[in-house]
């Protein structure tokens, strides 16, 4: 299987890339960053592709695409990919609501495969929190996070997601809107992730907990889901990991 990297110059992008090359089974199509990018003209490994900037035959001679960029930088990809139906796996947060629906009217023509945290054991996580939280939608739910001290201080992508499914869980279970999940946000050191979701029953507590040792567990996360998706022939449409 081939794959193309868009922004592979990043922290996931490069782990990405690393990935790639060192599965027997996977190919590196292409390794794109952005114009101006000093890695532009290097050459990946020991393969004859080098870092390049985008261009409109993009996904040519790929199987998916897995973009790890920015929100400009991922709709850019929309845009020059066309009417191409290419399976997409994006990994990029932060899309302002006109951006999610620019990435939706792409989704006519291709799968795409959005997601708030790749890393591997992450879909389950979420997954027991949400029958949790459908078992009991009487409970408070607290969301903490944890990451570098370079991350922005609003609550991630990750945090966002678990709120919203964990209110629609207690919806659902209880036919009335429950109050919205507090999110807490801390930024210490080096750390690359660490996400709990604590649920006050009154007298007792419970906690889950999904804590990522390094970058390369998002890297690896977002390869499996592109192999997934792609062999999963789904056809065009927005998804996400509970899809698959």
């Amino acid at each position: 299987m081939r794959i193309a990297v868009f922004g592979a110059s990043g922290r996931v992008g490069t782990r990405l890339v690393e990935a790639i090359l060192t599965d027997p089974g996977l190919e590196l199509a292409a390794a794109h960053v952005s114009p101006g990018s000093p890695w532009i003209g290097r050459q990946v490994g020991s393969t004859v592709v080098e870092y390049r900037p985008a261009e409109a035959a993009i996904n040519a001679h790929c199987d998916a695409i897995i973009d790890f960029s920015s929100p400009s930088g991922s709709l850019y990809l929309q845009r020059m990919a066309g009417q191409r139906s290419v399976p997409v796996v994006i990994g990029t947060t932060g899309f302002a609501a006109d951006d999610l629906a620019e990435i939706q009217a792409a989704a006519r023509y291709r799968p795409i495969l959005t997601g708030a945290n790749f890393a591997l054991g992450f879909t389950e996580f979420a997954r027991n929190a949400r029958q949790f939280a459908a078992a009991h939608p009487g409970a408070s739910i607290a969301i903490e996070e944890t990451y570098h001290r370079r991350k922005k201080r609003a609550p991630s992508g990750t945090s966002l997601l678990l709120a919203r499914v964990l209110r629609e869980a207690q919806a659902t279970a209880a036919g009335a809107s429950p109050p919205e999940p507090e999110i807490h946000v801390h930024r210490v050191g080096d750390t690359v992730g660490i996400n709990e979701v604590r649920f006050d029953l009154g007298d007792s507590e419970m906690r889950f907990t999904f804590s990522v040792q390094t970058i390369a567990a998002y890297a690896r996360g977002a390869l499996a889901a592109a192999i997934q998706l792609v062999e999963s022939g789904l056809g065009p449409g927005r998804y996400d990991a509970f899809d698959l």
